[in-house]
């Protein structure tokens, strides 16, 4: 006997169409309800594209017709449907934004501008009861399950008051503080240059820069009108100079980080 094994479709236009017309009629709407609606909103934003005419209306719903990102707007908007919820039945996956923007390197360092919205993040749900938090612990083996936690509930990290860079793959400013390619907690409300008051360089201050460049990640003192981006000794990188606050802006100081710690990556020759 052969057993057959069940297949996830994949979306597809026309499918998304049948659920934007049944979203229609649930509603009781008529094409020219739609149309009209659709015309209001045009005229709301000035923008005709967000008009949705009673031809392109019937190609969507019976042709598979891909609406464009103004009409599909105004769906959601008459239907009541969530964009994110929308945008799945066409084979978008807003929670692999950031995978997929993980997945493509990027030299220079620069800010992270993806909102976390619905993505979830594993975490371990269930630990092994004999563990002693007191004790160095290779944790993996502590991990009895895991599960999926949506970022928004991660209410205690403050998320709305930080910001996310990424330090890019030939950025070696702050080695071996920093490896390039790491991944850095800005706090935006800290954003004021500090001068003095460290006692090691592991106390003293990163600060997440944008100037007329691009961004940086550094050390920094003031002087008068001038900013000095100051990189690690050891990085054997030099200093930058820009004027203050004309030619560049703190972003906000440096609160976390999260890198790999690759040995090999720190014998190899920089250029």
């Amino acid at each position: 006997m052969i057993t057959r094994t069940a297949v996830a479709k994949e979306p597809t236009t026309e499918e998304a169409g049948r659920k934007l017309k049944a979203a229609r009629e649930r509603l009781s709407l008529r094409y020219r309800d739609v149309e009209e609606a659709s015309s209001r909103i045009a005229t709301r934003h000035k923008n005709e594209e967000f008009t949705i005419a009673l031809s392109r209306l019937a190609d969507i719903e019976h042709k598979g017709t891909v609406p464009s990102i103004y009409r599909l707007y105004s769906l959601c908007a008459i239907y009541r449907l969530k964009l994110a919820e929308v945008l799945q039945w066409y084979g978008i996956d807003l929670s692999a934004l950031q995978t997929d923007a993980n997945s493509i390197p990027i030299a220079q360092t620069h800010l992270i501008g993806l909102d976390a919205g619905n993505a979830e993040v594993d975490v371990p749900v269930s630990l092994d009861p004999g563990i002693d938090l007191r004790r160095t612990t290779f944790l993996s083996r502590m991990i009895q399950r895991w599960g999926r936690l949506p970022l928004a509930l991660l209410g205690d990290f403050d998320l709305k008051d930080h910001r996310y860079g990424f330090v890019g793959t030939t950025d070696w400013t702050m080695y071996p503080i920093l490896q390039p390619g790491s991944l850095v907690l800005i706090d935006e409300n800290r954003r004021k240059p500090v001068n003095s008051g460290w006692t090691n360089e592991f106390d003293r201050p990163i600060y997440f820069f944008e100037h007329r460049h691009g961004y940086a990640c550094s050390w920094c003192s003031l002087n008068g009108e001038q900013m000095i981006l100051q990189p690690h000794p050891a990085s054997q990188c030099a200093s930058e100079v820009y004027n203050y606050p004309s030619d560049i802006d703190i972003i906000g100081q440096v609160s976390g980080i999260a890198m790999r710690l690759d040995p090999a990556r720190r014998r190899r020759t920089r250029s």
